[in-house]
């Protein structure tokens, strides 16, 4: 052999030694777990409502420990979501701490919401056992975090701060946001709030911030602009009062001009608006301390150019940061990924409000399909879940009932495509969100701002042997889906294919309006997925045409099968066109292998 093939059949071989498990890696789904740590770890069951942290206690970042973290990566997950890690406006008191104490009046709740932050470069006070040390137990968490092989997100809140935010932990050398704003101005570029100069704020439509406010009384002035685009001094009840918004440089009241550069390669460090520049070095800021992730809260209230600004300038730290965007206006969707950068935006008011209303019986399992059509050229950008902090529990009256009226959407937004999904904290145990805890009423949600025991949480804590029959049943079911992504190659990294246009007939007993089947197909492997969201148990025939054997690579004849989620084995007879039998549980899903 000559000498220079010999040295590349000598490179060949050390590349197919690493590229295994180089692949793997790169090919591996994103399986988020979402935990508000506040409530996670928090074991006092005396609830009361409206509870001071005293009476109904509050978890801890140290709740988080190496074998709970285990138990997490061997379910499946990836990812933590630790949402509420800022510290955050509350009516707790940590002035001994140096933490300057929040006025009651514009604060939600007695813990308050992890989204009126207080200090970006700080961790709130609440989820640390030393307050004193709650920066050093966040280092601790996010190395525990890593050892137990998950990723670290964190959330980051660009568009809006509490009322009285100040920043007491800022690093040496960096202005707090509002510092050396020119507050006589309604609008400047370079104030980091909109102002409404001459008036003070008034709360008098606020009847929770009322009776804290003849206590003690709040004064902003001249008031701010509210989060939620309020121009006005006066915020109603359902406005985000107890927030001011930041400015990017959008001059909203003079026709929404944008006072900076817009193209990319002008937008240098100098030229940029303030608000840009600070909240920039708060994300680095995050980053250095090894976080992988961010969600960023209501990304698109703020400006598209300011995305495409900070996140490669993020990413100069660490190229495999991940930035997940709260999007909601599909006609914004491609501008945060490309112009924005974001890697990862909400898949909310297509498949998760798609699912929602197949599983109430609102709409028909056909409605599936124009889903993932909106978003084909994107589909790998999307993050499909079934709750977050923000939605109702599936268990909750409110929603479907009962939590395993959803497993077949559970299946669904999970297995479609190769995007990540999300699990949030008590839906694996069909956490229901019985109580009105205070500030939160009973509507279907687990509070963000209050102090509370979750049930669910308490069991998980407690442990698998904990658990009831049904809960583990539920439990093991979502262990199962979940491990599955990234166990199986089509489900990893394998193509989808619609199975819906060619069952729409009802030959064989498929139901279009309560079924709803598709391919997904690898070289390692094929599955067959179906599901079936109606209270009867039934088996249905489901027809595979001769394009999807073409375009998958599908074989024909005699193959062995396995159901993935029942383990069951047998044989089939595939045939183009033909029609392919499978069971399928009430309220449940199938899921053959072969």
């Amino acid at each position: 052999m000559h000498p220079k093939f010999l040295v590349l059949k000598v490179l060949f071989v050390i590349l197919c030694l690493f590229l295994p498990t180089t692949m793997k890696a790169q090919s591996q789904r994103i399986m988020i777990y979402q935990v508000l740590p506040r409530l996670y770890g928090n074991t006092c069951q005396n609830n009361v409502p409206g509870g001071t942290l005293d009476e109904n206690g509050v978890g801890k970042m140290a709740d988080f420990t190496p074998t709970r973290l285990k138990r997490l990566r061997d379910f499946g997950y990836t990812h933590v979501w630790y949402t509420g890690l800022l510290e955050h406006a509350t009516q707790t008191d940590y002035s001994q701490y140096g933490i300057r104490r929040d006025n009651a009046a514009v604060v939600k709740g007695r813990a308050g919401s992890p989204y009126a932050v207080k200090d970006y470069y700080d961790i709130d006070p609440d989820l640390a056992k030393d307050p004193a040390k709650r920066m050093e137990e966040f280092e601790a968490l996010v190395k525990r975090t890593h050892k137990a092989g998950l990723k670290f997100i964190m959330d980051f809140v660009p568009n809006h701060v509490a009322r009285q935010y100040n920043s007491d932990a800022r690093p040496a050398g960096v202005k707090d946001l509002g510092q050396g704003d020119n507050t006589a101005m309604a609008f400047n570029r370079d104030n980091n709030f909109y102002y409404i100069p001459g008036e003070s704020l008034h709360l008098d439509n606020i009847p929770q911030a009322q009776e804290a406010n003849a206590l003690m009384p709040y004064q902003e002035y001249p008031a701010r602009v509210t989060g939620n685009d309020v121009f006005s001094a006066t915020p109603g009840e359902n406005d985000w009062y107890e927030t001011v918004k930041l400015n990017y440089g959008v001059d909203y009241q003079g026709g929404r001009i944008k006072l900076y550069p817009l193209g990319a390669s002008e937008q240098t460090w100098e030229n940029v608006p303030s608000t840009w520049r600070k909240m920039t070095e708060i994300l680095r800021f995050w980053a250095q301390k090894g976080v992988d992730g961010f969600r960023c809260d209501m990304a698109e209230m703020v400006p598209v150019e300011f995305w495409g600004f900070a996140i490669p300038r993020v990413k100069e730290l660490n190229p495999n940061i991940i930035f997940i965007a709260e999007v909601y206006n599909p006609y914004e969707y491609r501008n945060y990924i490309g112009r924005g950068h974001f890697d990862y935006l909400y898949d909310k008011v297509g498949l998760y409000d798609t699912l929602r209303a197949v599983v109430r019986g609102e709409a028909e399992a056909s409605a599936i399909t124009s889903c993932w059509q909106q978003v084909d050229d994107i589909n790998t950008h999307m993050l499909n879940f079934l709750e977050n902090h923000d939605e109702q529990r599936i268990a909750s009256p409110f929603f479907a009932g009962d939590a395993r009226k959803a497993l077949p959407a559970l299946v669904v937004s999970s297995s479609m495509g190769t995007s990540p999904f999300m699990v949030y904290a008590g839906q694996e145990l069909g956490e229901a969100a019985p109580d009105a805890e205070g500030f939160s009423g009973a509507d279907g949600r687990t509070t963000i701002f209050d102090y509370w025991g979750v049930e669910s949480y308490r069991k998980l804590l407690a442990g698998y042997n904990k658990l009831g029959k049904e809960e583990r049943e539920l439990y093991d079911y979502y262990q199962r889906v979940v491990t599955l992504q990234n166990e199986r190659p089509a489900l990893q990294h394998g193509s989808f294919f619609d199975l819906m246009y060619v069952n729409e007939d009802g030959l064989g007993g498929f139901d279009s309006k309560c079924n709803y089947a598709f391919l997904r197909s690898s070289k390692e492997e094929t599955i067959l997925v179906c599901a079936n969201f109606s209270d009867e148990a039934r088996t249905v025939r489901v027809r595979i045409p001769e394009h999807a054997f073409n375009i998958l690579g599908i074989k024909q004849g005699t193959v062995l099968t396995t159901e993935l989620l029942t383990g069951e084995k047998g044989r089939m007879e595939l045939k183009a066109d033909g029609l392919v039998p499978i069971y399928l549980p009430a309220n449940g899903a199938a899921m053959l292998s072969w």
